[in-house]
């Protein structure tokens, strides 16, 4: 036991020996390292300390020499203003100078007129008294004064002044009416020529095309049921009579044919056709109508450039589209009276986009949804003012008939392009009958006049051709019967557009040689 713990013992102490020589060799190893690693961290700080130093040694030297050029640039443009002070020192002595030099030939020159006025105002005295005397003189031989003759003479060119001012007011007058009528003339016809127009014609019937004769009994139904149903619902008066593979559909109203019109081919197209499908599908097909009728609006205001309208005015121009005035469809008349309203106001420098509206606006009257009996002109000027339309616009639709007074000068254009719209060749349509009997009272009103001897309705009705004998009527009295027909025509008869009068007189020398 006591070996084996001596054992222990040295072994410990052993140990301890060992642990204690590692450590001062460690402690002596790092002593070592770390002293080396001091030294290179001196050196790298000596080195980054001179490369700082030699930057900023640079950095001085650039900006001594940036500060140097501007103290150098500034020393030159002081030099320069001084020497230009200089300069202009000089430039104001030598001014100075001749001022002084011309004042003083001012000064003299004064001394020289002073002298000078003095004589003239003697002189002007002696003219003065020379004149009073001859003055004095010439009343005494005339026995009137002075202001006597004045007035004599101021009244014979007052007189004298007058009658040339009256002849030269009648030349102006005269040239003006001529060159008025000349520009009125070239404005219209330019207007004509640059808007397209198109001439639809419009009647009281549509005729429904069939694909066979068969299908005739199925729209009649048992004991006429399904075509009354039809009718009663549309409004529209349906004519099955013995033509070929056609149903005719009468009625004033548009909107209604057109509306029956689809119904009857949705109806025949599916095959089904009974009361409650008829109700149905005409039901379906009024909403249609309706909504074409305000895209049609949407589409016309868009094409013709207007914008920020009541949805409710772009729903009556849709209405249009099935409204008639002569045969002449409504809308395609107020988009070319639009048409030629802005060109009418371009020419004449006013505002286009206001002529525009109240001329696609001025016959909005005929398609309000009451029907009062004011004018249709008045009704649509309550319409445009009712839907917040300006002043000028509201007053060109309710004037363009006359049943308002025209206070603006869109007033006037939009009235004369309803009357070239409607006046166009073709573009209105009369029953046959109505349009003899215009012709014949116009030729009727002519042969009242005495020594009429025969008269001609021309070019449609819108010329009226009167020949007089020359033996009973003198040149005089043919221009009084054309101007009293004129105003008797326009007084008794309705008529579109206007109706030019022409009164012939002639004297023929007839004789034969044999």
């Amino acid at each position: 036991m006591s070996y084996t713990l001596i054992v222990v013992i040295v072994g410990i102490g052993a140990l301890l020996l060992g642990i204690l020589l590692a450590s001062t060799i460690l402690r002596k190893a790092i002593e070592k390292k770390s002293g080396v690693v001091l030294k290179e961290a001196r050196e790298k700080a000596e080195v980054i300390k001179k490369d700082k130093i030699l930057q900023a040694k640079e950095k001085f030297l650039q900006l001594k020499a940036e500060h140097e050029k501007v103290i150098n640039e500034r020393n030159s443009a002081l030099q320069k203003n001084e020497s230009r002070l200089k300069q202009k020192e000089a430039g104001i002595s030598q001014k100075l100078e001749d001022i002084q030099r011309k004042q003083k030939e001012v000064d003299s020159i004064r001394e020289n007129l002073g002298s000078q006025l003095e004589i003239v105002e003697k002189k002007q005295a002696e003219l003065e008294n020379s004149r009073k005397k001859q003055i004095e003189q010439l009343e005494k031989i005339s026995g009137l004064s002075s202001e006597e003759a004045k007035e004599q003479l101021m009244e014979s060119m007052k007189e004298e002044a007058k009658s040339e001012a009256m002849f030269f007011v009648k030349d102006i007058v005269e040239e003006a009416k001529m060159s008025a009528n000349m520009e009125a003339k070239k404005i219209v016809i330019q207007t004509l020529q640059r808007t397209a127009a198109e001439h639809a014609i419009e009647n009281t019937v549509s005729v429904f095309h069939l694909d066979n004769d068969e299908i005739k009994g199925r729209i009649i139904g048992r004991e006429g049921r399904n075509i009354r149903a039809l009718e009663s619902l549309t409004g529209i008066e349906i004519i099955i009579d013995d033509s070929p593979e056609a149903i005719i559909l009468s009625g004033f109203d548009p909107i209604r044919r057109e509306i029956a019109r689809l119904s009857l081919h949705k109806l025949v197209t599916d095959g089904r056709i009974h009361p409650a499908r008829i109700e149905e599908v005409v039901a379906k097909t009024r909403k249609q109508v309706d909504q074409e009728i305000i895209e049609t609006g949407k589409r016309t205001v868009i094409d013709l450039g207007i914008h920020n309208m009541h949805h409710e005015l772009i729903r009556l121009i849709g209405r249009m589209r099935y409204r008639s005035s002569y045969g002449q469809n409504l809308l395609q008349h107020s988009i070319e009276v639009a048409n030629l309203s802005a060109t009418m106001s371009a020419e004449l420098g006013l505002s286009t986009k206001k002529a525009k509206r109240a001329g696609l606006l001025h016959d909005i009257g005929k398609v309000a949804d009451n029907d009062p009996e004011s004018p249709h002109a008045l009704v649509g000027m309550k319409l445009a003012e009712k839907y917040k339309e300006i002043p000028e616009i509201c007053n060109a639709i309710g004037a363009h008939h006359d049943e308002a007074e025209m206070e603006s000068l869109i007033a006037p254009i939009v009235q004369v392009c309803d009357a070239i719209s409607g006046a166009r060749p073709g573009a209105r349509r009369e029953v046959a009958e109505a349009y003899i009997q215009r012709l014949n009272k116009l030729e009727e009103l002519a042969l009242t006049y005495p020594g009429v001897v025969k008269t001609y309705a021309v070019q449609a009705g819108r010329e009226l051709r009167v020949i007089v004998g020359a033996e009973k009527v003198t040149d005089e009295e043919a221009n009084a019967i054309s101007y009293d027909l004129s105003k008797k025509i326009q007084d008794e008869m309705t008529y579109p557009g206007q109706i030019k009068i022409t009164v012939i007189r002639e004297t023929r020398a007839i004789s034969y040689a044999k």
